[in-house]
């Protein structure tokens, strides 16, 4: 134990010191969502003018960004995995990047330097009588970057949650910068009379002792207001958030019936608010893995009845799934859709979900279309979708001929746009095929 010590008290400098480590034309990977290092961006942005072209790596950003933010471009480039509300715009207009990306293959650019790391930016815990480190909320592609940078700079924070699974010991941490702060939180979601609907829909396809993935918003959460009459149900996700605390509370949840892991939750990143942290810190039920194990789609589908919900933006009448971008500008990303929407096929009794809302811009717009939006890309392909649910119903695609898949599409599009859906279908397939 006194060797860690030692080598603890060597590694600690300040955050203005660590960051000095960080060079011209590096590139530097920031640990994932609600797990970012806060302390550490600050420094970073802060030497914005003694550095020239710094890469800076991340998939979904729950902070400000602010080395996205117009005026950095000379010092800072971003390059996203996934974009959120901080990052999209800079993309929009060309002072950042995305790069698209199956979420469990983020490691693996990582791991075999198709992008080589330099710098690691990432959020730990104080260390064990071990002399490991939890990831907290945010194993993800978070540990690979540590494992494959040249520096790897850990703010380490005693507000973070302990974490079973994902660690790393003292040895691999260049410097530690001591900054208890905070954790970002995300704050929980409007659920409307739409949600409900849908979430009441979804749950009627979830049957006892399924294992779920759940993504983020109000869809999600909804679909947790209506499995209160469920038993023995299993957490094997990319992420999760309050609502499933409830769903424990109520003794919904107990992981006992999981396939693989039985009795733990296995999740590679967490999200929501202090309530979800202080339910998962120091938990011996709480499994965080990286994004590599969690998102693989074989090892999603050793799970039995494994049930995977997600949403989009558009869906066409062949069936494929828009998730990601709005017209031919970046929104988000593939994140671990089409990871678990493969994974679910793969299940013995597992079903995968697209659910959302049958219409967008307050209702003036179908979500479900003859063709996606010039410019768009396809997230999960036709022959990937099972079931698509909106709050007028849902439509079981598996099996079904083109015709047949448009038929139940428009079943559950929003009435006002049913008519205009059967006349297009209705004309000759070139007048409707966008060139």
């Amino acid at each position: 134990m006194t060797s860690w010590k030692a080598k603890y008290q060597d590694k600690i400098v300040g955050a203005d010191e660590a960051m000095a480590a960080v060079k011209s034309g590096d590139r530097v990977i920031i640990g994932h969502a609600a797990g970012e290092p806060q302390a550490l961006l600050e420094a970073l942005v802060a030497r914005a003018d003694e550095v020239r072209d710094v890469e800076i790596v991340h998939m979904f950003t729950m902070g400000p960004a602010k080395y996205a933010q117009p005026g950095m471009e000379k010092s800072f480039r971003h390059n996203g995995l996934f974009l959120g509300k901080s990052t999209r715009e800079a993309v929009a207009d060309g002072r950042a990047d995305f790069t698209p990306c199956f979420f469990h293959e983020a490691p693996r650019l990582f791991r075999q330097k198709i992008m080589p790391v330099d710098v690691a930016l990432i959020q730990v815990t104080p260390p064990d009588t071990d002399g490991f480190c939890s990831y907290g909320i945010s194993a993800d592609y978070t540990q690979a970057a540590a494992e494959s940078a040249g520096i790897v700079i850990a703010q380490m924070n005693r507000r973070l949650p302990r974490t079973g699974g994902a660690r790393i010991s003292l040895d691999a941490l260049t410097y530690i910068v001591e900054r208890d702060e905070a954790i970002l939180e995300l704050p929980p979601p409007k659920i409307g009379e739409i949600e409900r609907k849908i979430g009441e829909n979804v749950a009627g396809l979830i049957p006892d002792g399924a294992t779920l993935q759940l993504g983020i918003g109000a869809i999600p959460d909804a679909v947790l207001l209506f499995l209160t009459d469920k038993k023995d149900l299993g957490i094997h996700s990319e992420m999760f958030s309050d609502g499933v605390v409830r769903l424990v509370e109520l003794g919904v949840i107990t992981n006992n019936k999981k396939t693989i892991n039985p009795g733990k939750f296995v999740a590679t990143f967490l999200m929501g608010s202090r309530k979800l942290y202080d339910f998962v810190d120091n938990n011996p039920a709480i499994e965080m893995a990286p994004v590599d194990y969690v998102n693989d789609p074989y090892v999603i589908g050793q799970h039995d009845n494994m049930i995977s919900i997600n949403s989009a933006l558009q869906i066409d009448l062949f069936g494929q799934v828009n998730a990601e971008m709005i017209g031919a500008q970046q929104f988000s990303g593939v994140g671990g859709q089409v990871d678990f929407v493969r994974g679910a096929s793969r299940s013995n009794g597992g079903r995968s979900i697209i659910a959302m809302p049958s219409t967008a811009a307050r209702g003036t717009v179908s979500r479900i279309c003859v063709e996606l939006d010039r410019g768009a890309a396809v997230t999960t392909s036709r022959t990937d979708v099972h079931y698509v649910v909106t709050e007028y119903g849902i439509a079981d695609l598996r099996g079904k001929t083109l015709k047949q898949r448009a038929d139940a599409l428009i079943a559950i599009a929003h009435p006002d746009f049913r008519g205009t859906l059967r006349s297009a279908i209705a004309k000759p397939r070139k007048e409707v095929v966008a060139v």
